[in-house]
């Protein structure tokens, strides 16, 4: 078992598999064929992963009705058997030997058009996994789509066994307001609110949300961590409003967990968000001893890999959202205590409260609208699966 928040489901597998060995030429492969997948993710596109012992050298081409990956100095896997899941676009996989180059050829229900390349991901190796080349696409435009959208029974085979759960943490609250811009804005006040906009814009894109406070309470942020571990979440995200001394500074920013920050900034913000009740952040002294070794499980490269993977996404999100970025490198870490648990993570700080003009904007329904969207499309580009 890898880590129980991102096991991969499991489902039944259909179509068919055949490698067909061409004539081979004597090659030392440097790279091995070790599993081949498909998944479905929300907004109805296919995933299909590919993973390999050492980091490919890949070419992708699309004949008609065919998704053709090509990798280099690669041998095929004669007892593999690719894991498809009903309702996707792939109805079999087919491995092809030529020379030293390996085909994996995916056979469609409908034609696609070129994967961009922000659907195009390599991952490196994390966990038990090893390399994986990850591409998501739908059926292209005027093609019908796969049967599980438009057939009850259909829908019923081939929609994931379990929807991704997400738990959103709606900053401070209570007798602790956070931040409080020259207005007045209380920083509990609009994380609540973006916190519940958000919860309903991932309900009813088919993911499983919990908040962490709905209301005006208090909690203290090993609760909040917790409550991210009770609800077996494939996610966690913090949100926050930031403050600085220079009234000019704004901008979003992106942090995950590290013990130690990434820059003077990231350490004074762990430093002021882990205030709200002085929680050791060195250690897991305020949970019993089977939690305690769980939580430090984070520290392990594959989960911090993992909130990585989504901080990196998210940032891309905003920036294509057109909002402004808090000058500095795109994601940072430092040692949040809210963060501290095993499931993959991030501390959002939607803009700063202490500049008059973000102040007001933060305020604002539509510039909340806008902050949510960009969240809900970093959440849906999230790879879940791998």
């Amino acid at each position: 078992m890898k880590f129980t928040r991102r096991t991969l489901l499991k489902f039944a597998g259909i179509g068919t598999v055949a490698i067909a060995m061409m004539p081979r030429v004597a090659f030392a492969a440097r790279n091995s064929l070790r599993n081949v997948r498909t998944g479905i993710q929300p907004g109805n596109k296919t995933r299909l992963v590919i993973e390999t012992g050492a980091r490919p050298s890949y070419s992708i081409s699309y004949p008609t009705n065919q998704l053709v990956v090509t990798l280099s100095n690669t041998a095929a896997n004669a007892s593999l058997a690719p894991s498809l899941v009903a309702g996707s676009l792939v109805r079999a996989i087919t491995q092809v030997q030529s020379g030293d180059k390996l085909q994996i050829i995916a056979d469609l229900n409908h034609p696609i058009n070129e994967i961009p390349r922000d659907n195009i991901l390599l991952l490196t190796p994390n966990g038990d996994n090893d390399y994986r080349l990850v591409l998501d696409f739908t059926a292209a435009a005027g093609a019908p789509v796969a049967a599980t959208a438009t057939s009850a029974p259909s829908q019923q085979a081939s929609a994931p066994s379990r929807k991704y759960v997400v738990v959103i943490d709606a900053g401070h609250g209570g007798k602790d307001p956070g931040c409080i811009g020259k207005g007045g804005t209380q920083e509990k006040v609009v994380v609540l609110a973006v916190a519940k906009k958000l919860k309903n814009k991932l309900d009813a894109a088919g993911f499983q949300t919990y908040l962490t406070r709905s209301n005006d309470t208090y909690l203290k942020l090993a609760q909040r961590a917790a409550i991210g571990e009770k609800k077996h979440a494939d996610l966690f995200l913090s949100l926050h409003a930031n403050a600085n001394p220079s009234r000019a500074m704004q901008g979003f920013s992106i942090y995950t967990l590290s013990e130690k920050a990434s820059d003077e900034e990231a350490a004074k913000l762990a430093d002021a968000e882990n205030a709200a009740d002085k929680i050791d952040v060195s250690g897991f002294e305020q949970f019993d001893k089977d939690i305690r070794i769980a939580l430090s499980s984070l520290q392990q490269h594959a989960v911090a890999e993992m909130s990585v993977e989504y901080a990196n996404g998210a940032a891309s999100a905003f920036k294509r959202a057109k909002i402004t970025q808090q000058p500095g490198p795109d994601v940072r870490h430092a040692p949040f205590a809210v963060l501290r648990s095993t499931v993959p993570g991030a501390l959002i700080e939607l803009g700063h409260l202490s500049n008059a003009a973000e102040e007001k904007l933060l305020k604002s329904s539509s510039h909340q609208d806008k902050l949510v969207a960009a969240i809900v499309k970093s959440v849906k580009a999230y790879n879940f699966d791998v």
